[in-house]
């Protein structure tokens, strides 16, 4: 397994906790360390996405609304729901990260967390929401700003 995939299973995991336990962030994540292995790269990746994912909760979760017919947030699995907002938090915020690779990360967790009926349900409202990104799909976004 890659730092970064354990990095996103373990933003996951916060997150999830998170639904639970709506401590702050800042403590909550010292307390989460101590079970985990993770090398200072992956830490580091985790706790942005875990930032990221509170900072930016309330529009990740009105998109997540928006891809989802028929699915209230309350109604989704607390696991899938989390792993969405993770993807979702990259397609939006982070563009060194193509979509699909998120998208494809997201599957595999879903699969792994959750099971097989997951990663369609997860790559089903991800790709309806990666039509939206205004970036390319497969590649890192490297535009730079243009001069004034």
């Amino acid at each position: 397994m890659s730092s970064r995939h354990d990095a996103r299973l373990w933003a996951v995991q916060f997150l999830f906790q998170r639904d639970f336990n709506d401590t702050e962030v800042e403590s909550a994540l010292i307390e989460f360390w101590p079970e985990r292995k993770a090398n200072a790269n992956a830490r580091m990746f985790c706790e942005s996405l875990v930032r990221g994912v509170e900072l930016y909760r309330k529009e990740i979760d009105e998109r997540l609304r928006k891809y989802a017919e028929h699915w209230s947030l309350e109604r989704m699995g607390a696991v899938d729901r989390n792993i969405m907002r993770v993807a979702l938090y990259e397609m939006m915020f982070c563009k060194d990260i193509p979509p699909v690779v998120s998208i494809n990360e997201a599957v595999d967790l879903a699969k792994e967390l959750s099971g097989r009926e997951s990663g369609k349900f997860v790559n089903g409202i991800l790709d309806r929401a990666r039509q939206d990104i205004e970036r390319p799909a497969r590649v890192p976004d490297k535009k730079k700003p243009q001069p004034s």
